[in-house]
């Protein structure tokens, strides 16, 4: 039982405080702050790293040769050229009276491209005609003379030896006839040369009228009727031509070869050429010869390619690639040849040849190549690289494996 003294300190009123109560409240500001303090600092890691990332000039790695095919020992550019080229011209000046062609025109040997005003001609021919036919004309009224001139001596010569007529009667009639004889001969020469100024003139006809010297495609038309061309260049408004003819069956390729590698290249050799305008498109080629002269100011040698296929893309002054091959092996399959990179991209570190490989995420990988025979525009790496890869051209010492890099925008 209670005693009296318990139940009057249970009715005693405590004044000390309450222990302080956590508030669910003040919990969840708590909260609240520590979520935006970790947002923040994720803010300032990712424009921290963005700021970091070391701008970087970049290119791809691309594939030399594929299995079964030849290897290239050299790769040059170069331009399709016409070895057949010629610009049209009359051999004589005059004005143009009619031009029956036009630039992308197929034309013939031997086709009609234009015609001069032939008036000169014409009345040159004319002349000439009649010139031939008074020199005839007299040839025949000669020989008339001299039939009769023979005649006459021949009857002289029977009755002076009868004692008929004097000598001297038969010796003119001789005289006359050796002297017929003579004028005949001199009216003869005087119709051959009449005759070869005919022919003299019917050149000149000739020479108004322009023709396909060779079959070919039209590229360029330079006059038009009314205007004045002549065969030399007298300045003014004078043309010159009245077009330009390609025979598209005489392109080939023209490159020029660093002197350094031109010991690389054979007459015969391989050759595998990509134009400009059709990435996509092998054509296969043989060197045809070395051109032997250099360029001092350029330091290359011309070198010549045949192009053994025809076809109406290709057109002169197009750019080309050219890929000198090795002789492919018989019935060989041979490995692929590795990658061309840029030799500005190829660096020593702990004294091995490396790259500096961009990944997907923007970091840069450190990878030890093993490196193969230099290139005209670059380097072959048979290990350590994949095309399609991206490198890094010229790294600075200080960007190592796991660093940050962004391209640098292209000028």
């Amino acid at each position: 039982m209670n005693t009296p003294a318990d139940l009057l300190n249970e009715l005693r009123i405590d004044r000390k405080p309450p222990p302080p109560q956590t508030s669910r409240r003040g919990l969840w500001i708590a909260l609240g702050v520590a979520v935006a303090v970790l947002a923040l600092a994720a803010l300032a890691w990712a424009w921290f790293s963005r700021d970091t990332a070391v701008e970087v000039q970049t290119a791809p790695v691309v594939a030399l040769g594929n299995g079964g095919a030849s290897a290239s020992v050299l790769d040059a550019t170069g331009y399709v050229v016409a070895r057949r080229m010629a610009t049209v011209s009359a051999k004589v000046t005059g004005r143009v009276r009619e031009v029956l062609i036009e630039e992308g025109q197929r034309v013939e040997e031997g086709q009609l491209l234009a015609t001069l005003d032939p008036i000169d001609a014409d009345a040159a021919r004319a002349l000439a005609t009649a010139q031939l036919s008074a020199a005839r004309s007299q040839v025949e009224s000669v020989q008339a003379q001299l039939s009769e001139a023979e005649a006459n001596a021949r009857r002289l010569s029977t009755l002076v030896q009868q004692q008929l007529v004097s000598r001297a009667q038969y010796d003119q009639a001789v005289a006359t006839r050796d002297s017929l004889r003579a004028q005949l001969l001199t009216a003869q020469r005087n119709a051959k040369v009449a005759g070869e100024s005919l022919r003299i003139a019917d050149i000149g006809v000739d020479n108004t009228v322009v023709r396909a010297p060779f079959a070919g495609v039209v590229i360029a038309k330079a006059a038009q009727p009314g205007e004045i061309v002549s065969p030399l260049a007298t300045g003014g408004y004078t043309r010159t031509g009245i077009g330009t003819i390609v025979d598209m069956d005489s392109l080939e390729v023209e490159v020029d070869v660093n002197e350094s590698y031109i010991g690389r290249v054979q007459p015969g050799m391989p050759v595998q050429a990509v134009l400009n305008a059709y990435a996509d498109w092998k054509i296969p080629a043989e060197v045809i010869a070395i051109i032997p002269t250099a360029d001092r100011s350029k330091a290359t040698v011309k070198v010549r390619i045949a192009l053994k296929t025809k076809d109406a893309r290709i057109v002169p002054d197009m750019g080309v690639r050219v890929s000198f091959l090795e002789a492919p092996e018989d019935d060989a399959k041979q490995e692929p040849q590795g990658v061309r990179v840029p030799a500005e991209a190829i660096v020593q570190r702990d004294g091995a040849d490396s790259a500096l490989v961009v990944g997907d995420d923007d970091t840069v990988e450190v990878r030890t190549l093993k490196l193969g025979r230099e290139l005209d525009d670059g380097r072959q790496v048979l290990q350590g690289l994949t095309p399609g890869e991206t490198v890094v051209l010229s790294p600075s010492d200080e960007l190592q494996d796991g660093a940050k890099v962004k391209p640098a925008p292209e000028s």
